[in-house]
């Protein structure tokens, strides 16, 4: 049954081709409530920014809002925003009186050693231009501004969407107080587990802090780089991978069980050697959704 609704949708959105017809969802089946007419309409919106549009070529978010099954007033939680493209999209899928946190880092902490200098991300999918414009040099555009930015220009444009709401705290301790206990019905993490490897950062704590606030049957969504087997997260700030087998091994170490994946951003011809793959082609991903019982 849930393979033959994500063929429906894939069937709906036609201006979406590229995508795959068939997503694999494996252990308990979850339910879809974000129709896919609502998902197209979403994406179709006029308002939407250029550089959100070409990022949706690369992150297939029509697959992506119908694997998340996002209900009307939820609350959700986007660690490690950024620019706040996958904030936004949980905004307009969630719908007026949800409300959607996005998380940011605070600039910089004095207790802790700078990190390592990263390559760049490389680019998943040859030929897409850069989604984002660069920013002045020396003058990195703050997540808070932009998510800021972008829950004024929703206001203005009268979309009905939930609220947007920066939250800055660092990566170990990511949920404010009011929020630590049972209170999130969704937590997302886009293409930045990785990152937390060179970064230095305590992702046990992090996932614990994640279980502790979601509600139970919550979850906990997870999509990024795959690295070769017996890597785990050492080729982070290189490669900018992580091997699955390994994330999931400590996500599920703070309680929580894998409930689904999806294969919409699988490449199986990518190597999985370089940061961008050698002959050019879409990295490798992969999408895991973890419940708390």
């Amino acid at each position: 049954m849930r393979i033959t609704r994500y063929a429906l949708l894939a069937s709906t959105l036609v201006c979406w081709s590229s995508l795959p017809s068939r997503v694999a969802w494996a252990q308990t089946q979850t339910t879809l409530d974000t129709p896919a007419a609502a998902i197209a309409q979403i994406l179709a919106s006029p308002d939407r920014s250029p550089a959100d549009r070409t990022n949706d070529l690369r992150r297939k978010p029509d697959a992506m809002l119908a694997f998340l099954g996002l209900r009307p007033g939820m609350v959700a939680l986007d660690l490690s925003a950024a620019n706040g493209y996958t904030t936004e999209l949980l905004a307009r899928a969630i719908g007026n009186g949800g409300t959607v946190y996005g998380q940011s880092p605070p600039a910089s902490d004095p207790s802790r050693a700078p990190p390592p200098p990263a390559a760049p991300e490389g680019n998943s999918n040859p030929g897409i231009v850069s989604s984002t414009a660069p920013a002045p040099a020396g003058l990195p555009r703050p997540s808070p501004v932009a998510l800021a930015d972008r829950e004024a220009r929703l206001k203005t444009v009268g979309v009905s969407a939930a609220r947007i709401v920066p939250i800055v705290r660092p990566f170990d301790a990511p949920i404010p107080p009011e929020l630590a206990h049972d209170q999130l019905d969704l937590v997302t993490l886009m293409f930045n587990y990785h990152d937390l490897g060179h970064l230095g950062v305590d992702r046990s704590a992090m996932n614990r802090a994640v279980f502790e606030a979601l509600k139970p049957g919550g979850h906990y969504v997870i999509a990024d780089h795959s690295g070769r087997p017996g890597t785990g997260i050492s080729e982070s700030g290189t490669l900018h991978r992580i091997e699955e087998a390994f994330l999931q091994k400590e996500v599920e170490a703070a309680g929580f069980q894998l409930q689904a994946e999806a294969s919409f951003l699988r490449n199986p011809n990518d190597p999985r050697d370089r940061n961008t793959p050698d002959p050019p082609q879409p990295k490798d991903e992969f999408v895991l959704k973890f419940v708390k019982p």
